[in-house]
């Protein structure tokens, strides 16, 4: 027998899919809106798994609340946007050198992801644009924000012996990625 138990999640982001491509004879028109800079009310349900139950749960729903304050810590109000888009040394101008990702500016963090060192800012309006940047190593899609999620909660709940066997991320009520081991 196997128990699985889901938590549901909100938060707020921005983004770019800087890839994207469309087959106008399945989409109908060629606008590539997702190109733009743009933002979501996103969704996440996180599902855990166990072939046992310890005093009768797979685990307390409050072991999710670490989740719950790194999606508001981390992502909520925050863009997320690919080191490698063609936007990002313009987007980012204060921390790129010689059009280069300058690593010596931005703090990394073993969920994948830099943000700014804002240290040597001083103009409010600058801090508060790159306070608000998620720096990632892959395109912000559904697909790659799901898989991406479900690495930092599989490596965390670990800890506990508390399998994450999915992670489904709605980026509008309509449209939604599940990803799963």
């Amino acid at each position: 027998m196997k128990w699985i138990i889901d938590k549901q999640f909100d938060f707020c982001y921005g983004h770019r899919v800087w890839s994207q491509e469309l087959n106008k004879e399945f989409s109908l028109d060629s606008c590539l809106a997702c190109r733009h800079l743009h933002g979501h009310q996103g969704k996440i349900k996180i599902y855990l798994a166990s072939e046992s139950l310890e005093n009768g749960m797979v685990t307390d729903f409050k072991h999710l609340n670490w989740f719950k304050e790194w999606l508001d810590n981390v992502l909520d109000h925050k863009f997320i946007i690919d080191k490698n888009d063609p936007l990002f040394f313009d987007l980012m101008s204060h921390y790129t050198k010689d059009d280069k990702f300058d690593e010596d500016k931005f703090f990394y963090f073993e969920e994948g992801y830099w943000t700014c060192d804002l240290s040597n800012l001083k103009n409010r309006a600058l801090i508060e644009k790159y306070e608000g940047m998620v720096v990632v190593d892959f395109v912000p899609t559904s697909e790659n924000i799901s898989a991406w999620l479900l690495e930092v909660a599989r490596k965390k709940m670990a800890k506990l012996g508390i399998d994450v066997v999915a992670i489904e991320f709605w980026e509008t009520p309509k449209s939604h990625c599940r990803v799963e081991i």
